[in-house]
């Protein structure tokens, strides 16, 4: 699995950078950098941010 900021923002900010530089969706990212995805979207959702699949980002 990837290291990934414990910092809520930082780790929306890594994300999105990962989405719109080198993945198409949410789940391809989530399968090359065996995160899982659930955690990821309960993790950003506990502040309020929910992933966009037309802009391919969280927000």
């Amino acid at each position: 699995m990837t290291e990934l900021p414990s910092d809520v923002m930082m780790l929306l900010s890594y994300v999105n950078m990962k989405l719109r530089d080198q993945y198409g969706s949410l789940d391809e990212m989530c399968s090359d950098m065996q995160i899982d995805r659930r955690w990821l979207e309960d993790r950003l959702g506990s502040v309020g941010f929910v992933y966009n699949k037309a802009q391919n980002k969280f927000w």
